[in-house]
């Protein structure tokens, strides 16, 4: 799997670390990342639905 480097805002790091972990939603952080990312794509292809854009880009588009 690929790696990707970002820069984080520290208060966005730390309020997803509150989500992360034991007690948390997500195993770790590169787990809240990538649903995340996964849920915004999910959202931006749904508006694409509705504006009839890109529905014959979509098949080629790996998520």
């Amino acid at each position: 799997m690929p790696k990707v480097s970002v820069e984080v805002p520290q208060e966005l790091l730390d309020d997803l670390d509150k989500h992360v972990g034991d007690e948390g939603k997500f195993v770790n952080r590169s787990d809240a990342v990538r649903a995340s990312i996964r849920k915004t794509l999910d959202m931006l292809d749904e508006i694409d639905r509705r504006h009839e854009r890109a529905e014959s880009d979509e098949k080629d588009q790996p998520h």
